[in-house]
Protein backbone atom coordinates (compact mmCIF):
# COMPACT_ATOMS: atom_id res chain seq x y z
CA UNK A 1 0.00 0.00 0.00
CA UNK A 2 1.59 3.25 -1.15
CA UNK A 3 1.81 5.84 1.73
CA UNK A 4 1.44 9.55 2.03
CA UNK A 5 3.22 12.27 3.30
CA UNK A 6 0.94 13.80 5.53
CA UNK A 7 3.52 15.33 8.34
CA UNK A 8 6.26 15.38 6.50
CA UNK A 9 7.76 18.17 4.50
CA UNK A 10 10.99 18.03 1.96
CA UNK A 11 13.37 19.78 3.13
CA UNK A 12 16.03 19.88 0.51
CA UNK A 13 16.12 19.07 -2.98
CA UNK A 14 19.02 15.73 -3.11
CA UNK A 15 22.05 17.69 -4.62
CA UNK A 16 21.74 20.49 -2.63
CA UNK A 17 23.14 18.95 0.25
CA UNK A 18 27.27 19.29 0.64
CA UNK A 19 29.57 18.50 3.89
CA UNK A 20 27.97 22.07 5.29
CA UNK A 21 24.60 20.40 6.25
CA UNK A 22 26.76 17.34 8.08
CA UNK A 23 24.62 17.01 11.52
CA UNK A 24 21.78 18.12 9.56
CA UNK A 25 18.26 16.43 10.11
CA UNK A 26 16.56 16.59 6.23
CA UNK A 27 14.45 15.10 4.28
CA UNK A 28 14.50 14.09 0.46
CA UNK A 29 12.05 12.91 -1.66
CA UNK A 30 12.29 11.45 -5.39
CA UNK A 31 13.18 8.38 -7.27
CA UNK A 32 14.63 4.71 -6.44
CA UNK A 33 17.63 4.97 -8.55
CA UNK A 34 19.56 1.83 -7.46
CA UNK A 35 19.59 -0.12 -4.35
CA UNK A 36 22.61 -2.05 -3.48
CA UNK A 37 22.03 -4.61 -0.26
CA UNK A 38 24.80 -5.98 2.23
CA UNK A 39 23.18 -7.43 4.61
CA UNK A 40 22.89 -5.63 7.56
CA UNK A 41 23.20 -2.10 5.50
CA UNK A 42 20.99 -1.36 2.81
CA UNK A 43 22.32 1.88 0.75
CA UNK A 44 19.31 3.46 -1.47
CA UNK A 45 20.70 6.40 -4.03
CA UNK A 46 17.50 8.56 -4.11
CA UNK A 47 17.30 11.09 -7.48
CA UNK A 48 14.87 13.92 -7.86
CA UNK A 49 15.72 16.66 -10.76
CA UNK A 50 18.69 18.10 -8.87
CA UNK A 51 20.56 14.93 -9.24
CA UNK A 52 21.67 12.00 -6.36
CA UNK A 53 22.11 11.29 -2.54
CA UNK A 54 22.49 8.45 -1.30
CA UNK A 55 20.79 6.78 2.07
CA UNK A 56 22.04 4.27 4.53
CA UNK A 57 19.62 2.16 5.93
CA UNK A 58 21.19 -0.36 9.26
CA UNK A 59 19.36 -3.15 10.41
CA UNK A 60 20.57 -2.02 14.12
CA UNK A 61 19.58 1.36 13.58
CA UNK A 62 15.83 1.09 13.25
CA UNK A 63 14.41 -2.68 12.51
CA UNK A 64 11.46 -1.92 10.93
CA UNK A 65 12.44 1.23 8.27
CA UNK A 66 15.35 -1.54 7.28
CA UNK A 67 12.37 -3.64 6.38
CA UNK A 68 10.62 -1.48 4.48
CA UNK A 69 14.01 -0.71 2.56
CA UNK A 70 14.31 -4.09 1.69
CA UNK A 71 10.90 -3.73 -0.17
CA UNK A 72 12.83 -0.70 -2.45
CA UNK A 73 13.13 -1.17 -5.94
CA UNK A 74 14.31 0.94 -8.87
CA UNK A 75 11.82 3.90 -9.63
CA UNK A 76 10.33 3.50 -6.85
CA UNK A 77 9.04 7.24 -5.52
CA UNK A 78 10.30 7.66 -1.45
CA UNK A 79 10.19 9.96 1.32
CA UNK A 80 13.93 9.62 3.26
CA UNK A 81 14.02 11.46 6.47
CA UNK A 82 17.35 11.61 8.38
CA UNK A 83 20.95 12.52 9.18
CA UNK A 84 23.66 14.24 7.01
CA UNK A 85 26.67 12.44 8.13
CA UNK A 86 30.06 12.01 5.99
CA UNK A 87 30.93 9.41 4.53
CA UNK A 88 33.93 6.90 5.13
CA UNK A 89 37.14 7.97 3.20
CA UNK A 90 37.35 4.69 1.64
CA UNK A 91 33.55 5.07 0.57
CA UNK A 92 33.44 8.85 -1.13
CA UNK A 93 32.52 8.57 -5.14
CA UNK A 94 34.33 11.63 -6.28
CA UNK A 95 32.20 11.45 -9.58
CA UNK A 96 28.65 12.32 -7.62
CA UNK A 97 28.53 15.85 -6.49
CA UNK A 98 27.13 14.74 -3.24
CA UNK A 99 29.53 11.73 -3.16
CA UNK A 100 31.35 13.12 0.32
CA UNK A 101 27.84 12.89 2.31
CA UNK A 102 24.97 10.28 3.01
CA UNK A 103 22.04 10.33 4.76
CA UNK A 104 21.34 8.11 8.22
CA UNK A 105 17.97 7.55 7.25
CA UNK A 106 15.58 7.50 10.38
CA UNK A 107 12.06 6.93 8.46
CA UNK A 108 11.22 5.98 5.39
CA UNK A 109 7.75 6.00 3.09
CA UNK A 110 7.33 4.10 0.11
CA UNK A 111 5.02 6.64 -1.39
CA UNK A 112 4.11 4.67 -5.16
CA UNK A 113 5.79 1.47 -6.04
CA UNK A 114 6.79 0.98 -9.46
CA UNK A 115 6.37 -1.63 -12.38
CA UNK A 116 10.09 -2.44 -14.06
CA UNK A 117 10.57 0.92 -16.65
CA UNK A 118 11.22 -0.07 -20.01
CA UNK A 119 14.61 2.25 -20.32
CA UNK A 120 17.09 2.66 -18.10
CA UNK A 121 17.07 6.27 -16.65
CA UNK A 122 20.83 7.34 -17.37
CA UNK A 123 22.55 9.47 -19.57
CA UNK A 124 22.83 9.33 -23.03
CA UNK A 125 20.08 5.89 -23.32
CA UNK A 126 20.64 4.05 -26.53
CA UNK A 127 17.54 3.17 -26.38
CA UNK A 128 15.19 3.73 -29.52
CA UNK A 129 13.56 6.97 -30.02
CA UNK A 130 10.56 5.08 -30.58
CA UNK A 131 10.28 3.35 -26.98
CA UNK A 132 11.50 6.66 -25.49
CA UNK A 133 8.83 8.89 -26.72
CA UNK A 134 6.12 6.25 -26.28
CA UNK A 135 7.43 6.40 -22.70
CA UNK A 136 8.43 10.00 -22.57
CA UNK A 137 7.51 10.11 -18.77
CA UNK A 138 10.07 7.75 -17.91
CA UNK A 139 12.62 9.19 -21.20
CA UNK A 140 12.11 12.72 -19.14
CA UNK A 141 13.42 11.36 -15.79
CA UNK A 142 17.10 10.79 -17.45
CA UNK A 143 19.29 13.28 -16.33
CA UNK A 144 20.64 14.76 -20.25
CA UNK A 145 17.14 15.17 -20.95
CA UNK A 146 16.02 16.96 -17.73
CA UNK A 147 18.87 19.25 -18.01
CA UNK A 148 17.79 20.19 -21.79
CA UNK A 149 14.61 21.48 -20.51
CA UNK A 150 16.01 23.48 -18.07
CA UNK A 151 18.13 24.83 -20.16
CA UNK A 152 15.15 25.75 -22.13
CA UNK A 153 13.71 27.23 -19.08
CA UNK A 154 16.55 29.52 -18.69
CA UNK A 155 16.64 30.95 -22.27
CA UNK A 156 13.31 31.60 -22.70
CA UNK A 157 13.85 33.65 -18.97
CA UNK A 158 16.72 35.67 -20.36
CA UNK A 159 14.79 36.11 -23.13
CA UNK A 160 11.59 37.52 -21.61
CA UNK A 161 14.39 39.58 -18.49
CA UNK A 162 16.56 41.36 -21.78
CA UNK A 163 13.29 42.06 -24.09
CA UNK A 164 11.66 43.33 -20.79
CA UNK A 165 14.97 45.20 -20.14
CA UNK A 166 14.74 46.70 -23.82
CA UNK A 167 11.24 47.81 -23.55
CA UNK A 168 9.34 45.45 -25.35
CA UNK A 169 5.55 44.36 -23.72
CA UNK A 170 4.57 40.85 -24.31
CA UNK A 171 1.62 40.76 -25.87
CA UNK A 172 -0.51 37.53 -26.43
CA UNK A 173 -2.14 37.32 -30.35
CA UNK A 174 -4.66 34.37 -30.99
CA UNK A 175 -4.55 30.91 -31.44
CA UNK A 176 -7.60 30.72 -33.45
CA UNK A 177 -7.51 33.25 -36.35
CA UNK A 178 -8.20 33.57 -40.24
CA UNK A 179 -6.64 30.65 -42.70
CA UNK A 180 -3.87 32.92 -44.54
CA UNK A 181 -1.54 31.73 -47.58
CA UNK A 182 1.84 31.96 -45.66
CA UNK A 183 3.48 29.66 -47.63
CA UNK A 184 3.27 26.04 -45.73
CA UNK A 185 -0.38 24.02 -45.22
CA UNK A 186 -2.67 25.81 -42.00
CA UNK A 187 -3.81 23.35 -39.41
CA UNK A 188 -7.97 23.91 -40.13
CA UNK A 189 -10.21 24.32 -36.77
CA UNK A 190 -13.93 23.63 -37.93
CA UNK A 191 -16.24 25.90 -36.31
CA UNK A 192 -18.96 24.13 -34.68
CA UNK A 193 -21.55 28.12 -34.21
CA UNK A 194 -20.30 28.81 -37.59
CA UNK A 195 -21.12 25.75 -40.14
CA UNK A 196 -19.06 25.31 -42.85
CA UNK A 197 -16.52 27.99 -41.98
CA UNK A 198 -13.64 27.45 -40.16
CA UNK A 199 -10.69 28.62 -38.04
CA UNK A 200 -6.54 27.99 -38.46
CA UNK A 201 -3.65 27.77 -36.14
CA UNK A 202 -1.70 30.37 -36.69
CA UNK A 203 1.85 30.13 -38.77
CA UNK A 204 3.17 32.77 -36.80
CA UNK A 205 1.74 35.66 -35.48
CA UNK A 206 3.01 38.21 -38.21
CA UNK A 207 -0.18 39.95 -38.92
CA UNK A 208 -1.50 40.38 -35.45
CA UNK A 209 2.14 41.67 -34.31
CA UNK A 210 2.11 43.83 -37.40
CA UNK A 211 -1.14 45.29 -36.32
CA UNK A 212 0.29 45.89 -33.05
CA UNK A 213 2.46 48.49 -34.18
CA UNK A 214 -0.68 49.89 -36.17
CA UNK A 215 -1.97 49.72 -32.55
CA UNK A 216 0.74 52.24 -30.91
CA UNK A 217 2.22 49.69 -28.63
CA UNK A 218 5.71 50.24 -30.31
CA UNK A 219 7.61 47.20 -29.28
CA UNK A 220 5.79 43.45 -29.02
CA UNK A 221 7.30 40.07 -28.49
CA UNK A 222 5.77 36.82 -27.44
CA UNK A 223 7.22 33.33 -26.75
CA UNK A 224 4.61 31.63 -28.98
CA UNK A 225 3.44 28.59 -30.20
CA UNK A 226 3.12 28.47 -33.93
CA UNK A 227 1.75 25.65 -36.53
CA UNK A 228 2.56 24.33 -39.74
CA UNK A 229 0.95 21.28 -41.47
CA UNK A 230 4.17 20.10 -43.15
CA UNK A 231 6.60 17.26 -43.80
CA UNK A 232 9.03 16.82 -41.02
CA UNK A 233 12.09 16.22 -39.84
CA UNK A 234 15.01 16.42 -37.54
CA UNK A 235 15.02 20.52 -36.70
CA UNK A 236 10.89 20.64 -37.33
CA UNK A 237 7.99 20.28 -35.49
CA UNK A 238 4.42 20.66 -36.78
CA UNK A 239 4.09 22.83 -33.53
CA UNK A 240 7.04 24.77 -32.05
CA UNK A 241 8.21 27.81 -30.41
CA UNK A 242 9.29 31.07 -31.65
CA UNK A 243 10.85 33.80 -29.73
CA UNK A 244 8.26 36.63 -31.56
CA UNK A 245 9.38 40.62 -31.76
CA UNK A 246 8.45 43.50 -33.58
CA UNK A 247 9.64 47.38 -33.41
CA UNK A 248 8.27 50.11 -35.10
CA UNK A 249 10.05 53.25 -36.11
CA UNK A 250 13.43 51.35 -36.76
CA UNK A 251 15.65 50.70 -39.54
CA UNK A 252 17.24 47.25 -40.45
CA UNK A 253 20.58 48.43 -38.48
CA UNK A 254 18.38 48.69 -35.00
CA UNK A 255 16.52 45.52 -35.03
CA UNK A 256 20.03 43.83 -35.61
CA UNK A 257 21.74 45.50 -32.76
CA UNK A 258 18.76 44.71 -30.40
CA UNK A 259 19.15 40.85 -31.52
CA UNK A 260 23.02 40.58 -31.55
CA UNK A 261 22.76 42.37 -27.69
CA UNK A 262 20.28 39.61 -26.98
CA UNK A 263 22.72 36.53 -28.07
CA UNK A 264 25.32 38.13 -26.60
CA UNK A 265 23.31 38.00 -22.97
CA UNK A 266 21.72 34.93 -23.81
CA UNK A 267 25.00 33.33 -23.89
CA UNK A 268 26.62 34.76 -21.13
CA UNK A 269 23.52 33.87 -19.05
CA UNK A 270 23.51 29.97 -20.40
CA UNK A 271 26.80 29.20 -21.04
CA UNK A 272 29.12 32.07 -20.05
CA UNK A 273 30.30 32.64 -23.33
CA UNK A 274 31.15 36.09 -24.62
CA UNK A 275 29.72 36.35 -28.07
CA UNK A 276 31.58 38.64 -30.28
CA UNK A 277 29.61 41.63 -31.73
CA UNK A 278 28.63 43.01 -34.10
CA UNK A 279 28.01 40.15 -36.56
CA UNK A 280 29.38 39.92 -39.81
CA UNK A 281 27.02 40.80 -42.24
CA UNK A 282 27.07 39.12 -46.09
CA UNK A 283 24.48 39.67 -48.65
CA UNK A 284 22.50 36.41 -50.18
CA UNK A 285 24.37 36.62 -52.90
CA UNK A 286 27.90 36.44 -51.67
CA UNK A 287 26.93 33.55 -49.21
CA UNK A 288 25.15 31.67 -52.59
CA UNK A 289 28.37 32.18 -54.31
CA UNK A 290 30.50 31.82 -51.41
CA UNK A 291 29.37 28.97 -49.74
CA UNK A 292 26.64 27.74 -51.81
CA UNK A 293 23.96 28.24 -48.69
CA UNK A 294 21.97 31.19 -47.47
CA UNK A 295 22.64 29.52 -44.18
CA UNK A 296 26.01 29.59 -44.70
CA UNK A 297 28.57 27.75 -41.58
CA UNK A 298 31.42 29.55 -41.51
CA UNK A 299 33.13 27.52 -39.20
CA UNK A 300 35.74 26.05 -41.75
CA UNK A 301 36.72 27.22 -45.59
CA UNK A 302 35.68 24.93 -48.28
CA UNK A 303 34.36 27.89 -50.49
CA UNK A 304 33.38 27.69 -53.57
CA UNK A 305 35.45 28.55 -56.86
CA UNK A 306 33.87 29.96 -60.24
CA UNK A 307 35.73 28.41 -62.82
CA UNK A 308 32.97 28.49 -65.27
CA UNK A 309 35.00 30.99 -67.71
CA UNK A 310 37.86 29.08 -67.60
CA UNK A 311 36.34 25.76 -69.14
CA UNK A 312 34.03 27.49 -71.10
CA UNK A 313 35.76 26.45 -74.18
CA UNK A 314 37.53 23.44 -73.19
CA UNK A 315 36.90 20.11 -74.87
CA UNK A 316 35.13 18.51 -71.66
CA UNK A 317 31.79 18.55 -72.96
CA UNK A 318 29.85 18.41 -69.82
CA UNK A 319 31.47 21.42 -68.42
CA UNK A 320 31.62 23.53 -71.92
CA UNK A 321 27.72 22.21 -73.03
CA UNK A 322 26.84 23.64 -69.27
CA UNK A 323 28.27 26.80 -69.56
CA UNK A 324 26.78 27.20 -72.69
CA UNK A 325 23.46 26.52 -71.48
CA UNK A 326 23.42 29.59 -69.16
CA UNK A 327 24.43 27.17 -65.95
CA UNK A 328 27.71 26.99 -64.35
CA UNK A 329 31.12 25.45 -63.36
CA UNK A 330 32.26 25.27 -59.58
CA UNK A 331 34.91 23.78 -57.43
CA UNK A 332 35.89 23.12 -53.75
CA UNK A 333 39.24 22.43 -52.90
CA UNK A 334 38.76 19.89 -50.55
CA UNK A 335 42.84 20.77 -48.28
CA UNK A 336 44.62 17.73 -48.34
CA UNK A 337 41.94 15.20 -49.00
CA UNK A 338 43.30 13.92 -52.23
CA UNK A 339 46.10 12.07 -49.68
CA UNK A 340 43.48 11.31 -47.04
CA UNK A 341 40.52 10.00 -49.43
CA UNK A 342 40.86 7.00 -51.41
CA UNK A 343 39.21 6.21 -54.26
CA UNK A 344 35.77 4.09 -52.86
CA UNK A 345 35.55 7.67 -50.49
CA UNK A 346 35.95 10.10 -53.59
CA UNK A 347 32.85 7.86 -55.54
CA UNK A 348 30.93 8.04 -52.45
CA UNK A 349 30.78 12.18 -52.23
CA UNK A 350 29.71 11.86 -56.36
CA UNK A 351 26.86 10.05 -54.78
CA UNK A 352 26.36 12.12 -52.31
CA UNK A 353 25.91 15.28 -54.43
CA UNK A 354 23.37 13.30 -56.62
CA UNK A 355 21.21 13.60 -53.77
CA UNK A 356 20.47 17.26 -54.23
CA UNK A 357 20.16 16.76 -58.22
CA UNK A 358 23.57 16.98 -59.59
CA UNK A 359 24.29 14.70 -62.33
CA UNK A 360 28.10 13.52 -61.01
CA UNK A 361 30.94 15.19 -59.55
CA UNK A 362 34.11 15.42 -61.48
CA UNK A 363 37.26 15.22 -59.70
CA UNK A 364 41.16 15.98 -59.71
CA UNK A 365 43.84 14.99 -57.01
CA UNK A 366 46.40 17.20 -57.09
CA UNK A 367 49.90 14.76 -57.19
CA UNK A 368 53.75 16.03 -56.88
CA UNK A 369 54.04 14.68 -60.27
CA UNK A 370 50.82 15.47 -61.63
CA UNK A 371 47.34 15.08 -61.76
CA UNK A 372 44.87 12.25 -61.14
CA UNK A 373 41.84 12.43 -62.47
CA UNK A 374 39.19 11.21 -65.15
CA UNK A 375 39.05 14.25 -66.76
CA UNK A 376 42.22 16.02 -67.02
CA UNK A 377 42.90 14.07 -70.61
CA UNK A 378 40.02 16.22 -71.66
CA UNK A 379 41.40 19.90 -70.59
CA UNK A 380 44.55 21.08 -71.98
CA UNK A 381 47.54 22.11 -69.87
CA UNK A 382 46.97 25.78 -69.77
CA UNK A 383 43.51 25.09 -68.54
CA UNK A 384 44.13 22.76 -65.95
CA UNK A 385 46.72 24.95 -64.79
CA UNK A 386 44.30 28.25 -64.65
CA UNK A 387 42.17 25.69 -62.41
CA UNK A 388 44.82 25.50 -60.13
CA UNK A 389 45.74 28.53 -59.61
CA UNK A 390 42.30 29.82 -58.92
CA UNK A 391 41.06 27.46 -56.61
CA UNK A 392 44.67 27.81 -54.97
CA UNK A 393 45.59 23.85 -55.36
CA UNK A 394 48.45 22.24 -53.53
CA UNK A 395 50.03 18.68 -53.64
CA UNK A 396 47.88 16.49 -51.89
CA UNK A 397 44.70 18.40 -52.77
CA UNK A 398 41.42 17.31 -54.07
CA UNK A 399 39.17 19.33 -56.32
CA UNK A 400 35.70 18.65 -56.59
CA UNK A 401 33.57 20.20 -59.25
CA UNK A 402 30.12 20.05 -60.11
CA UNK A 403 28.34 21.55 -63.03
CA UNK A 404 24.88 22.03 -63.72
CA UNK A 405 22.22 25.05 -63.19
CA UNK A 406 23.17 27.35 -60.40
CA UNK A 407 20.48 26.35 -58.42
CA UNK A 408 22.04 23.01 -58.91
CA UNK A 409 25.09 23.10 -58.57
CA UNK A 410 24.90 25.46 -55.25
CA UNK A 411 22.96 23.27 -53.11
CA UNK A 412 24.44 20.14 -54.10
CA UNK A 413 28.47 21.97 -53.24
CA UNK A 414 26.52 23.65 -50.37
CA UNK A 415 25.74 20.58 -49.07
CA UNK A 416 29.15 18.40 -50.09
CA UNK A 417 31.68 21.10 -48.10
CA UNK A 418 29.79 20.52 -45.01
CA UNK A 419 29.90 16.57 -45.34
CA UNK A 420 33.79 17.27 -46.08
CA UNK A 421 34.02 19.23 -42.97
CA UNK A 422 32.01 16.41 -41.24
CA UNK A 423 34.62 13.68 -42.76
CA UNK A 424 37.71 15.87 -41.76
CA UNK A 425 36.25 16.74 -38.07
CA UNK A 426 36.77 20.47 -39.01
CA UNK A 427 34.29 21.38 -36.74
CA UNK A 428 32.98 21.53 -32.96
CA UNK A 429 29.26 22.30 -31.94
CA UNK A 430 30.98 24.05 -28.91
CA UNK A 431 32.02 26.54 -31.71
CA UNK A 432 29.60 29.14 -32.12
CA UNK A 433 29.94 31.35 -35.28
CA UNK A 434 26.67 33.85 -36.08
CA UNK A 435 26.50 35.94 -39.02
CA UNK A 436 23.50 37.92 -40.26
CA UNK A 437 22.61 37.29 -43.98
CA UNK A 438 21.41 40.31 -45.90
CA UNK A 439 19.78 41.18 -49.13
CA UNK A 440 17.71 38.65 -50.01
CA UNK A 441 15.31 38.40 -53.18
CA UNK A 442 12.06 39.55 -52.76
CA UNK A 443 10.89 37.01 -54.86
CA UNK A 444 11.96 33.60 -56.33
CA UNK A 445 10.00 31.91 -58.99
CA UNK A 446 7.89 28.92 -59.00
CA UNK A 447 8.79 26.75 -61.90
CA UNK A 448 5.77 24.67 -61.19
CA UNK A 449 2.91 27.40 -60.89
CA UNK A 450 5.15 29.40 -63.40
CA UNK A 451 4.86 32.47 -61.42
CA UNK A 452 6.95 34.85 -58.72
CA UNK A 453 5.70 33.61 -54.98
CA UNK A 454 7.62 35.82 -51.87
CA UNK A 455 11.19 34.42 -50.51
CA UNK A 456 9.94 35.16 -46.91
CA UNK A 457 6.32 36.70 -46.52
CA UNK A 458 4.41 39.17 -48.99
CA UNK A 459 4.89 41.61 -45.86
CA UNK A 460 8.49 41.96 -47.03
CA UNK A 461 9.22 45.23 -47.58
CA UNK A 462 11.80 45.74 -50.77
CA UNK A 463 15.34 47.62 -50.80
CA UNK A 464 14.03 51.40 -51.49
CA UNK A 465 16.61 51.59 -54.53
CA UNK A 466 15.19 48.49 -56.21
CA UNK A 467 11.62 49.17 -55.80
CA UNK A 468 11.15 50.95 -59.59
CA UNK A 469 12.07 47.04 -60.76
CA UNK A 470 9.18 45.32 -59.41
CA UNK A 471 6.92 45.95 -62.39
CA UNK A 472 10.14 45.44 -65.00
CA UNK A 473 12.73 43.06 -63.34
CA UNK A 474 11.16 41.51 -60.38
CA UNK A 475 13.82 38.87 -60.38
CA UNK A 476 16.12 41.67 -59.49
CA UNK A 477 14.67 43.13 -56.52
CA UNK A 478 16.44 42.83 -52.97
CA UNK A 479 14.64 42.65 -49.87
CA UNK A 480 15.06 44.57 -46.11
CA UNK A 481 15.33 40.81 -45.29
CA UNK A 482 17.92 39.09 -42.61
CA UNK A 483 18.47 35.78 -41.32
CA UNK A 484 20.65 35.07 -38.46
CA UNK A 485 22.89 32.43 -39.11
CA UNK A 486 24.74 29.84 -36.66
CA UNK A 487 27.09 26.96 -37.69
CA UNK A 488 24.71 26.72 -40.64
CA UNK A 489 21.68 26.65 -38.93
CA UNK A 490 19.04 29.57 -39.87
CA UNK A 491 18.28 30.43 -35.82
CA UNK A 492 16.04 33.67 -36.69
CA UNK A 493 14.84 35.48 -39.88
CA UNK A 494 12.66 39.16 -40.12
CA UNK A 495 12.32 41.67 -42.29
CA UNK A 496 11.38 45.52 -42.59
CA UNK A 497 7.57 45.67 -43.35
CA UNK A 498 5.65 47.43 -46.09
CA UNK A 499 3.72 49.71 -44.23
CA UNK A 500 2.04 51.52 -47.31
CA UNK A 501 -1.19 50.64 -47.96
CA UNK A 502 -0.65 51.16 -51.82
CA UNK A 503 2.69 48.68 -51.57
CA UNK A 504 1.30 46.03 -50.24
CA UNK A 505 -1.62 46.18 -52.31
CA UNK A 506 0.82 46.02 -55.43
CA UNK A 507 2.95 43.56 -53.51
CA UNK A 508 -0.30 41.06 -53.47
CA UNK A 509 -0.70 41.63 -56.95
CA UNK A 510 2.80 41.01 -57.99
CA UNK A 511 2.34 37.78 -56.32
CA UNK A 512 -1.24 36.92 -58.43
CA UNK A 513 -3.62 37.54 -55.85
CA UNK A 514 -6.35 39.94 -57.44
CA UNK A 515 -7.93 42.65 -55.63
CA UNK A 516 -10.51 40.30 -54.20
CA UNK A 517 -8.44 37.64 -53.09
CA UNK A 518 -6.32 40.32 -51.08
CA UNK A 519 -9.18 41.86 -49.87
CA UNK A 520 -10.78 38.25 -48.54
CA UNK A 521 -7.26 37.41 -47.57
CA UNK A 522 -5.83 40.45 -45.71
CA UNK A 523 -8.60 42.95 -46.37
CA UNK A 524 -8.23 43.63 -42.09
CA UNK A 525 -4.35 44.35 -42.35
CA UNK A 526 -5.40 46.52 -45.97
CA UNK A 527 -7.72 48.01 -43.85
CA UNK A 528 -6.00 48.90 -40.82
CA UNK A 529 -2.69 50.70 -42.84
CA UNK A 530 -5.66 53.10 -44.20
CA UNK A 531 -5.39 54.45 -40.50
CA UNK A 532 -1.53 55.43 -39.70
CA UNK A 533 0.93 52.61 -40.08
CA UNK A 534 4.27 53.56 -38.48
CA UNK A 535 7.30 52.27 -40.32
CA UNK A 536 7.95 49.14 -38.20
CA UNK A 537 9.66 45.33 -38.67
CA UNK A 538 10.74 42.52 -36.75
CA UNK A 539 12.36 39.14 -36.59
CA UNK A 540 11.80 35.76 -34.73
CA UNK A 541 13.91 33.10 -33.46
CA UNK A 542 13.51 29.63 -33.31
CA UNK A 543 13.23 28.70 -29.74
CA UNK A 544 13.88 24.62 -30.18
CA UNK A 545 16.32 25.18 -32.60
CA UNK A 546 18.07 27.66 -30.84
CA UNK A 547 18.19 25.12 -27.75
CA UNK A 548 19.17 22.24 -29.98
CA UNK A 549 22.53 24.17 -30.81
CA UNK A 550 23.18 25.29 -27.36
CA UNK A 551 22.80 22.07 -25.94
CA UNK A 552 24.69 20.06 -28.62
CA UNK A 553 21.63 17.68 -29.57
CA UNK A 554 20.91 16.82 -32.96
CA UNK A 555 17.20 16.62 -33.24
CA UNK A 556 14.70 19.51 -31.59
CA UNK A 557 12.78 16.59 -30.41
CA UNK A 558 15.78 15.98 -27.55
CA UNK A 559 14.65 19.85 -26.16
CA UNK A 560 10.83 19.61 -26.53
CA UNK A 561 9.16 17.92 -23.64
CA UNK A 562 6.30 15.99 -25.83
CA UNK A 563 7.45 15.84 -29.27
CA UNK A 564 5.73 14.70 -32.57
CA UNK A 565 7.54 12.05 -34.72
CA UNK A 566 8.12 12.43 -38.63
CA UNK A 567 4.17 11.21 -39.58
CA UNK A 568 3.19 14.38 -37.08
CA UNK A 569 1.67 12.11 -34.31
CA UNK A 570 2.62 11.41 -30.75
CA UNK A 571 3.60 7.85 -29.57
CA UNK A 572 2.64 8.24 -26.35
CA UNK A 573 -0.78 9.75 -26.34
CA UNK A 574 -1.79 8.57 -29.49
CA UNK A 575 -2.54 11.73 -31.02
CA UNK A 576 -4.48 12.16 -33.61
CA UNK A 577 -6.96 10.10 -33.30
CA UNK A 578 -10.26 9.25 -33.82
CA UNK A 579 -14.02 10.91 -32.12
CA UNK A 580 -16.95 10.25 -31.45
CA UNK A 581 -19.20 10.27 -34.46
CA UNK A 582 -21.49 12.73 -32.51
CA UNK A 583 -18.32 15.13 -32.11
CA UNK A 584 -18.50 15.40 -35.83
CA UNK A 585 -22.04 15.73 -36.56
CA UNK A 586 -21.83 18.72 -33.82
CA UNK A 587 -19.19 20.30 -36.65
CA UNK A 588 -21.28 19.72 -39.27
CA UNK A 589 -18.87 17.95 -40.83
CA UNK A 590 -19.19 14.57 -43.63
CA UNK A 591 -16.53 12.18 -43.97
CA UNK A 592 -16.22 8.83 -45.52
CA UNK A 593 -12.99 7.74 -44.35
Amino acid sequence: MDESINGLARTHMCAELNIDDIGRDVTVMGWCQRTRNLGGVIFINIRDRSGLIQALFDDKTDGEVFKKAEKVRGEYVVAVRGVVAKRAPEAINPDMPTGEIEIIAKELRILSSAKTVPLYIEENSDVSEAVRLKYRYVDLRRPDMQRNLILRHKIAKSARDYYDGEGFLEIETPMLTKSTPEGARDYLIPSRIHPGKFFALPQSPQLFKQLLMVAGFDKYFQIVKCFRDEDLRADRQPEFTQIDLEMSFVDMDDILSVNERFIKKLFADVLDINIQTPFLRMPYKEAMERYGSDKPDIRFGLELVDVSDLVADCKFKVFADVVENGGSVRAINAKGCGEKFKRKEIDALAEFVKTYGAKGMAWIVVQEEGFRSPITKFLSDGEINSIMDRVEAKPGDLICFVADKERIVFDSLGHLRVEIAKKLNLVSDREFKFLWVTEFPLFEYDEEDERFVAKHHPFTSPMNEDIDMLDTEPSEVRAKAYDMILNGNEIGGGSIRIHSQQLQSKMFRLLGFSDEESKARFGFLLEAFKYGTPPHGGMAFGLDRLVMLISGCDSIRDVIAFPKVQNASCLMSEAPDVVEKEQIKELHIKTDI
